[in-house]
């Protein structure tokens, strides 16, 4: 029986199912996965048998494609989870990830609004993820105990492990820290303490909007990551909290951190041994010891870190602005292939620093000849003011000096004069406008 459409001349049903066929086996295993491939495989066999019009056809063509790439939601509070910040909700949130990590389909965990008490630590594990994609949608604050021995003892407090396609979007951490920072200061003997988040040999990870509170050691920690983009980031602790650094990275390579804003008792970013590719920009950092390379050489064999970039970077009265930072001790790791663009101080005691003779406390420090390796290193268009004199200060190595030092319009002032620069075993060259003396 012929077929008709609007606007179409009839033509014979087997030539229609002919077309579909030679359409479907070009464009159905060239571009779509094997379940839409199955889904087309069967609506051919629906075509033959009820001789449908192609309009309705193509309208149940279409809802098996969306049944194949809709998004599933799990909602905590399905789960048990209390919003009341009293009642511990920790299983709830393992149980949500159990259901979005065995789902077919992308998948959303949502946290509304409220505050939901995580007594202890907890680890959402990818390594047998079925769902391609899944994404932690949070209203509302996931909150530690109040007392720091629930998770002090634990290295990280909220971790992700062996994930793949994991997005973080909105919400708050707060861990709760201050208890813990008054027992270091106390001198008792205290939990080293947990990180807030930890992202653990994972990929194509995604934080967005996140805001973390008062960590016990550092806010965010990514370790043999690749590929993660963290933007529009807030941290938030005091300038005294001991070792709160906002986001350290080690062993990671391709991440971007953009459009932060950090303020802590630590180094805002800190990258530590074996990081590449990594990419910082419009990141605000106050109070905190800056953005830092480093400490690096601790041991003998150690990665090294090269390409990073850091751009329109704003330092408001930091210890630091940009540092490389590494232990005089034999070591076989290195820094290179570093740019510093666009950055503005405003009354940073050490805007520019590489410090080779890394030792926090000067106690038992190394002062060994040799060290790190540090070359190929550009700081340019760095402007504002110095709370010291001495607003760039190369402390490098006899046994291995710091080559390829460039600076390129580096404007710092101190007291409403230009500030000085300070070098020992460092190499390099100055240029463009320069309101900083140079010792290179």
């Amino acid at each position: 029986m012929p077929l008709s459409v609007v606007g179409v001349m009839p033509f014979q049903f087997s030539k229609f199912v002919e077309r579909v066929n030679r359409l479907v086996a070009f464009r159905g295993y060239m571009f779509l996965g094997y379940r839409q491939v199955r889904a087309i495989t069967f609506l051919n066999e629906f075509i033959m048998v009820t001789k449908l019009n192609i309009v309705p056809v193509l309208m149940i063509f279409l809802l098996f494609q969306y049944s194949y790439s809709a998004k599933v939601t799990y909602n905590v509070l399905s789960f048990g989870a209390k919003a009341n910040g009293r009642l511990d909700s920790r299983s709830a949130f393992l149980k949500a990830w159990g259901l979005a990590c065995n789902s077919t389909n992308p998948a959303i965990i949502y946290v509304p609004i409220g505050r939901y008490l995580i007594g202890s630590a907890i680890t959402f594990s990818g390594q047998t993820c079925k769902s391609k994609a899944i994404t932690m949608k949070i209203d509302g604050t996931l909150v530690a105990p109040s007392t720091y021995n629930a998770v002090g003892n634990a290295q990280v407090w909220i971790k992700f492990y062996r994930t793949n396609h994991v997005t973080i979007s909105g919400g708050t951490l707060d861990a709760q820290g201050s208890s813990l920072w008054a027992c270091k200061s106390s001198g008792k003997t205290c939990p080293k303490g947990a990180t807030t988040l930890g992202i653990y040999h994972s990929q194509n990870i995604v934080i967005s909007n996140l805001r973390s509170l008062n960590s016990q050691m550092f806010h965010i920690l990514l370790y043999a990551c690749t590929n993660a983009k963290l933007q529009g980031v807030s941290i938030s602790a005091p300038g005294l909290s001991p070792n709160t650094d906002g986001i350290h990275l080690s062993s990671s390579t391709g991440v971007t951190i953009l459009n932060s804003k950090i303020s802590t008792g630590d180094d805002c970013i800190s990258i530590g041994p074996g990081n590449s590719n990594i990419w910082i920009e419009k990141v605000v950092c106050g109070p905190g010891h800056g953005i830092s390379i480093g400490s690096l050489g601790w041991d003998v064999i150690e990665a090294g870190v090269q390409n990073v970039t850091v751009k329109t970077a704003t330092f408001i009265g930091s210890d630091n602005g940009l540092r490389i930072k590494t232990w005089a001790r034999r070591s076989n790791g290195f820094v290179k292939d570093v740019v510093f663009q666009h950055a503005s101080m405003v009354n940073v005691k050490n805007p520019i620093l590489i410090d080779a003779n890394y030792c926090p406390n000067n106690e038992n420090c190394p002062n060994q000849v040799s060290g790190v390796k540090i070359s190929n290193v550009l700081y340019e268009d760095v402007h504002g003011t110095s709370a010291t004199r001495v607003a760039v200060k190369f402390d490098c190595r006899k046994g291995k000096p710091c080559t390829n030092i460039r600076l390129k319009d580096v404007n710092l002032k101190y007291a409403g004069q230009p500030a000085v620069s300070s070098c020992s075993f460092a190499a390099g060259t100055a240029s463009g406008l320069l309101q900083t003396t140079s010792c290179l």
